[in-house]
Order: C-alpha cells, then sequence, then structure tokens
C-alpha cells in the first residue's frame, strides 16, 4: 500500500512541475493534495495484530495497546463483524483492526482462531471463552504469532 501511495505522490508532483500553466500556488496545493493521499495510505496500512509470549499489541489505525494475556477475557469475530473485538477484563472492548474478514474471510477466521487459542492457553480468557464456546451465531477465533495485518 505504501509503494501505491509513493507512486501516487510522485504522479502528482511530477504533473505539478510539468502543467506550465499553473503558478506557485497550484502547484504546492498539488503536491499538498499527493501528500494528503500519502498519508491516508500510510494510517490504513498500520493495522496489525502481534501476539508474543507475555502478551498482544494491537496496531490500530492511530493508536497502539499492549496487552497482557491475562487482560483478554474473549476473542471474538461474529458473522458480519468488519473486524475482531477483544473483551478486556476492565468490561470495555477492543476493536482490532489488523484482523478483518472483509480482506481474506478465510484468514481472518484462521488468525482469529489462533488468538483465542493464544489468549485460551496464556490468560484468564481460558474460562471466558471456553464458555463462549462455538455459538452457530458466533465465529469467534484467535490470531497468530505473527502479523495478521490486511492483506
Amino acid at each position: 500500500m505504501l509503494s501505491v501511495g509513493t507512486v501516487m505522490l510522485v504522479v502528482i508532483t511530477a504533473m505539478s512541475v510539468m502543467l506550465e500553466k499553473l503558478n506557485a500556488g497550484e502547484r504546492i496545493s498539488f503536491v499538498f493534495v499527493g501528500l494528503l493521499f500519502f498519508g491516508v495510505l500510510v494510517l490504513l496500512s498500520r493495522p496489525k495484530v502481534v501476539a508474543d509470549d507475555t502478551g498482544v499489541t494491537v496496531v490500530n489505525i492511530t493508536r497502539t495497546r499492549r496487552l497482557e494475556w491475562a487482560e483478554i477475557v474473549r476473542v471474538n469475530l461474529r458473522v458480519g463483524d468488519p473486524w475482531v473485538f477483544l473483551d478486556l477484563s476492565d468490561g470495555t472492548s477492543l476493536a482490532a483492526l489488523g484482523i478483518q474478514p472483509g480482506v481474506a474471510k478465510q484468514k481472518a477466521v484462521r488468525d482469529a482462531r489462533t488468538l483465542r487459542a493464544l489468549a485460551e492457553s496464556h490468560g484468564t480468557g481460558a474460562e471466558s471463552a471456553t464458555e463462549a464456546g462455538d455459538d452457530a451465531s458466533t465465529d469467534t477465533g484467535g490470531g497468530a504469532a505473527t502479523d495478521t495485518g490486511p492483506a
């Protein structure tokens, strides 16, 4: 995604230089728009979920949050969900945009199941996730011990 953003920025900048009828302000606005597109693509390329022995790092568009395994009560990926949701021990829920079924459904389900299994084996999520079971309306799962960002 970043390579596409770089190409877009180069093309827009080249166009601003090649168009002879543009004044300096218009050329600057072309470059500004190119930088704006590039910035949006940088933000959209950030989401990922990284699991290790001590916990999970969830990188979303503008924020990164580190969670210990004990903080994750359940990993949810229900039919129709845009991404995985992590139910946390403090009663809140955290969206994990790095696992999105809209991008690659089978990979997202596999990653969600792996993350669920890791949460069950490492933390307090074992009891709660087991209670959630394999509800027919819920496709819960767990992520991988590697990056599971959008494809």
